[in-house]
């Protein structure tokens, strides 16, 4: 049965009880998580663990002369000092753009560069041989914005890299400038987004055990990605990776800052092998941010034109990330944040400039939302702007911009789904917003923005001619069926979906299910969690192997019947004959059956992405390609303090197209935590340096959202059932983030008739744009204000 067959028939009927495809199902890890028996790496036994610890750079930029660790292997206690000799292999999580060594090599380029590690018997001997390892070095001039690093005199911080970019991106599809010259309206505008940190709520850690008999390696690590880690592993220890284990234990979050393989995974690798020993390596709050892999500073200087009726006839838009220090997988941002112009609204021409740019600060890299966030936030405010200013409503100027599905986009992006209708008419209603907008009184306002997301990459990082994804299904003696998956459930709830995707498709009791993921030793291979990809991809595997598994069964019940196979209904704890259901076997029976001859079942699903869907055929043209995108809309409403400058966010209302919501509770739970996220980068959260120090490592510094400024979050679920997606399912947790900031900042417009052009919108800042002559002007405000 293929996906669309599955997807009617799910929506023909009912669902086959409490527990399957469309039930509010809690998570099958959550007794664990709420009871504190959930083991998450750094709480995982281990006797006799050596410490390791990492020496970082206090320098931005340097070349290393001398790395003297005499003193620090003398002392005792100490049982492995390593420096960038230990690994002469670079790694990266893009196979064109590896660039970073786990230890650094001759140049150090941010503060907090790995140099050198060590592990000792406690962590008061490794603090101490940290403090006797000596560094000589050459200070070189340092560049902490895009701008200063793309100046022409600017030292290169990678010899292949001419300018400092790491990649530039340039597109045209359709003609621009024909449609800047039909539209009625052109304007333009330049938006700017602080750099932001995923603020994930474990620490790193990892946990490596290195057997000196058989030349082998267990790593425990809390990524999301164990096939990159492992991968890794193999490269830069110059291992077999049959000799590799690689297990992913409970995660504490993620939100793409483990979406690549980081250096202190392969630091403790090492450290294991040098020392002959099992190490544990956990990292400060100081050092995750070091690490970072967050959302990069950019500025986004967009341009829009727009017919009197509100139709978008043309737009350009120049985005320069600030990137950090090495590659991760910054020529993905920077396409992402091109590609997705499209695929949201039908625009006939675009043109697309990029700038990824290497700085002497931390590398930034995946997070929620990847790519497209700080675009869609400029694009969404211009377009509000621009309705202000033709005097149009603008959700009217956003409706008279919709698609209509199946299409494919100027850039070759299929749209097989769409339920964006549906979430502007949710999200109006609800919000009251004809009846309440620019009626709420002084000091509070109503804003209102749409966004989407991929659905997995459509094709993966490392391309290998393997399935996008496999799942194992084992049925065993004891009638129990066993989910091997190496899809890391990273707290998103994606082990929860994939069981009752099973359950669904086998219709027995939930309580026969049990799921094992992310051990490379047992479960099947998969790609990791990232770009949205596990409902839709995984979970059209697991609908696979569960079809194959429920064939099996069935066949075995029509013996034990005796009688022919589409004789058979298949009930799930039972199977009758179709015209006698007098005449009924038991599931356990069936598996007896099932079992004769050849013992235990192991039944296999994949899924892989067909050609047809992996991008238009312009170079890139692969990123931002998938089968399904997500659509939200969503409404905002605030209050602003004109004489603090603060923003209270009192509702918000979202409604999200996800396809269809195999659990809803979970895709409500994802909707309003994109939401919280989104608040955090429009509102306080900032990455600050100061001459390359890191001035916010720490999460009372780096201000996140706490419960006191969560608002009433109402979601709202649209199913557009998509013909690809498992029952029609797409997916729901990082399509909705990038909304939020826009609303936010037309509510803001709103409520104080200023609208701010830069992220977050601090206090300070808003009583700038509300009091511009208290202060010297800056930017930050469109019209003059900051």
């Amino acid at each position: 049965m293929n996906a669309p067959e599955r997807s009617l028939k799910r929506v023909a009927r009912a669902a086959s009880g409490p527990h399957g495809a469309g039930a509010r199902r809690p998570f099958v890890d959550g007794v664990e998580k709420v009871t504190g028996t959930a083991r998450y790496t750094a709480d995982l036994p281990a006797d006799q663990a050596l410490v390791g610890k990492i020496l970082r750079s206090p320098y931005a930029h340097a070349e290393l002369l001398e790395v003297d660790i005499s003193e620090a292997l003398a002392l005792p206690g100490v049982h492995a000092v390593i420096t960038g000799d230990a690994c002469d292999m670079p790694y990266g999580v893009i196979p064109i753009a590896q660039n970073e060594y786990p230890l650094a090599r001759g140049r150090v380029r941010y503060c907090g560069d790995p140099i050198a590690a060590v592990a000792a018997v406690d962590e008061a001997t490794a603090d101490a041989a940290l403090a006797r390892i000596r560094l000589r070095v050459k200070e070189l001039p340092a560049y902490f914005k895009a701008a200063d690093s793309r100046q022409p005199d600017a030292i290169l911080l990678h010899e292949n890299k001419p300018g400092n970019i790491e990649r530039q991106v340039h597109n045209e599809f359709g003609d621009v400038e024909a449609g800047f010259a039909e539209a009625d309206l052109v304007r333009e505008h330049t938006f700017e987004c602080a750099e932001v940190h995923h603020a994930m709520m474990e620490p790193n850690a990892a946990l490596a055990t290195w057997d000196a008999e058989r030349g082998h390696l267990t790593l425990h690590s809390v990524t999301q990605v164990p096939y990159y880690v492992h991968l890794t592993l193999a490269r830069c220890l110059r291992m077999d990776p049959a000799h590799i284990r690689v297990i992913k234990p409970f995660v504490g979050g993620g939100f793409g800052h483990r979406t690549e393989a980081l250096n202190f995974e392969v630091i403790c690798a090492l450290l294991a092998r040098a020392a002959c020993a099992t190490v544990r390596l956990l990292q400060t709050r100081e050092e995750c941010f070091l690490a970072h892999r967050g959302r990069p500073e950019q500025q986004t200087r967009i341009r829009i034109g727009l017919k009197r009726d509100g139709r978008i006839t043309a737009c350009q838009a120049e985005v320069v990330q600030r990137g950090g220090a090495y590659g991760g997988y910054g020529l993905v941002t920077i396409l992402y944040a091109g590609a997705l112009l499209n695929g949201l609204y039908d625009i006939p021409a675009v043109k697309y400039d990029g700038y990824r740019v290497y700085t002497n600060t931390p590398a930034c890299g995946a997070m929620r939302g990847h790519g497209t966030v700080n675009a869609r936030y400029a694009f969404e405010s211009l377009l509000d702007m621009m309705a202000g200013e033709l005097g149009l409503d603008p959700i009217e100027v956003r409706r008279r911009n919709l698609l209509k599905a199946p299409t494919e986009t100027i850039n070759g992006l299929k749209i097989m789904s769409y339920g964006l209708p549906e979430c502007l008419d949710w999200v109006e209603q609800a919000s009251g917003w004809r009846e309440r907008r620019g009626q709420l009184g002084k000091g509070r306002g109503l804003g209102v923005a749409c966004s989407h997301f991929v659905s997995g990459s459509a094709k993966p990082v490392h391309w290998s001619g393997e399935p996008h994804a496999v799942i194992l299904l084992k049925l065993d003696f004891d009638g129990g069926v066993t989910i091997l998956t190496g899809a890391s459930d990273i707290g998103q709830g994606s082990s929860t979906i994939i069981t009752q995707v099973v359950a669904e498709i086998l219709g027995v009791d939930y309580s026969r299910l049990r799921i094992i993921a992310n051990d490379s030793a047992i479960t099947p291979k998969d790609n990791g969690s990232y770009s949205s990809r596990v409902t839709f991809m995984v979970g059209n595997a697991a609908a696979r192997a569960a079809e194959n598994l429920r064939a099996l069964l069935i066949t075995a019940a029509a013996k034990r019947l005796q009688v022919r196979e589409d004789e058979v209904e298949w009930l799930g704890e039972s199977a009758v004959v179709a015209s006698d259901p007098a005449r009924e076997v038991a599931f356990t029976d069936v598996v007896e059956e099932a079992l004769v001859a050849t013992g235990t079942l192991t039944v296999k699903g994949t899924f892989t992405c067909p050609e047809e869907f992996q991008g238009g055929k312009h170079r890139g043209g692969a990123v931002g390609s998938t089968m399904g995108f997500s659509y939200a809309a969503q409404a905002v409403e605030v209050s602003v303090d004109p004489d603090l400058g603060t923003i209270k966010v009192e509702k918000v209302w979202a409604a999200i197209d996800c396809g269809f919501a195999i659990n809803p509770m979970s895709v409500e739970g994802q909707v309003q935590g994109a939401v919280w996220m989104g608040m955090g980068q429009a509102i306080s959260e900032e990455t600050v340096y100061e001459d390359g120090r890191h001035q916010v490592a720490n999460l009372l510094d780096y201000r996140v959202p706490t419960m006191a400024e969560s608002p009433e979050i109402d979601v709202h679920i649209v199913e557009s059932i998509d013909p690809n997606g498992p029952f029609g399912a797409k997916e729901a947790s990082e399509g909705p983030l990038s909304g939020f900031m826009s609303a936010l900042a037309a509510a803001v417009e709103e409520a104080t008739g200023a609208r701010l052009t830069r992220l977050p919108m601090t206090p300070d800042r808003v009583f700038e744009a509300l009091h511009p002559k208290s202060r010297p002007a800056r930017e930050g405000a469109a019209g003059g204000n900051r």
